[in-house]
């Protein structure tokens, strides 16, 4: 999600992979404790590859780390932050508002046309905003989009839309273990819903895109690894896209699985893509949730435009982490 323009070596790779529809939201309401998943066995490549049917498959248990089904609202548990996290330069005050304060509120390289927002937010001024871009309804989670009102434009530096972002960081972090958001994938011409991670040391990369929608490609969504080779510091990048028909209108699972060897990509727990673990995984890992609005180099999203929705949600059912038995 971060730096898509960065030089690559390996050619974002595309194939399409159907799959049977999601279980009922109901289906999964007691998320369990521990979970089985099948993990390839056959040494994994530099590249990333498909995982076909015939390949190699073993279980692994897990353990549950970390869990919220969004019952309530995201920021009152206080494990997730509605930012960017920094460092002893970034006083608390310029995380709620003041000059330069979109810094830590969008990824301006990327071309992103939102800012993310939250109540305590106040944009150029410190005064918070009320702007609330979380939604909570029957335990479901929405992170709303929505055009920036007029008023509010100069206020929040002239950004097309206003959104919202939840990241781990400072609260949860893991190496290892397995990841997993249950959501639904919005679509629109410049939407550009992500679940990723970074490394907790606040390094980049390493990044894995677990899951990213192209807003103009409905059911199309891709899950991709990034990292820098230490002797060049070029920035390496291998992944694919993924065809999933009813990824806006179902609820589908998204996970990686990262053990000391590869990781491995799911949908709906079924393996679906591996990559032997690059170079740089040295660190733990937290997690993102965004719904970003344009982008400048991430194909199948482009500028927001009078097409764009006035507003779209990205709804999240639960986001998950479970760590190996033996770790």
């Amino acid at each position: 999600m971060i730096d898509k323009s960065t030089p690559r070596v390996l050619a974002l790779a595309g194939c399409l992979a159907a799959f049977a529809p999601a279980l009922a939201q109901d289906d999964l309401m007691i998320v369990p404790e521990r979970i089985t998943l099948q993990a390839t066995t056959d040494p994994a490549g530099q590249r990333c590859r498909r995982i076909e049917t015939s390949a190699p498959l073993m279980p692994v248990s897990l353990r549950r780390t970390f869990h919220d089904d969004f019952d309530e609202h995201p920021l009152s548990k206080g494990i997730w932050v509605p930012h960017y996290a920094g460092g002893a330069s970034w006083p608390a005050a310029r995380y709620w508002g003041g000059d330069g304060s979109d810094f830590k509120r969008k990824t301006a390289w990327n071309g992103e046309q939102q800012i993310y927002v939250d109540p305590r937010y106040g944009g150029r001024e410190t005064t918070p905003l009320g702007l609330d871009p979380f939604k909570i309804r029957n335990g479901v989670l929405s992170i709303v989009a929505s055009r920036t009102p007029p008023e509010l434009k100069s206020v929040l530096f002239n950004n097309e839309y206003i959104s919202g972002i939840l990241t781990t960081q400072g609260s949860f972090s893991q190496k290892y273990g397995y990841f997993e958001i249950r959501s639904k994938i919005p679509v629109g011409v410049g939407v550009w819903p992500a679940f990723w991670m970074l490394a907790d040391n606040g390094g980049w990369p390493p990044e894995v895109d677990v899951m990213e929608g192209r807003g103009q490609r409905p059911g199309d969504l891709v899950m991709t690894t990034h990292w820098r080779i230490p002797t060049t510091q070029i920035i390496e990048t291998c992944g694919f896209d993924f065809e999933v028909p009813d990824a806006s209108t179902g609820f589908h699972d998204y996970g990686v699985l990262w053990m000391r060897d590869r990781l491995i990509y799911f949908i709906d727990r079924k393996p679906v893509s591996d990559i032997k673990v690059p170079v740089g995984f040295d660190d733990p890992m937290y997690m993102i949730v965004n719904l970003a609005m344009g982008s400048k180099d991430f194909g199948g999203v482009g500028f927001v435009d009078g097409e764009s929705p006035v507003t779209v949600e990205f709804e999240i059912d639960r986001i998950s982490a479970y760590q190996f038995d033996s770790y």
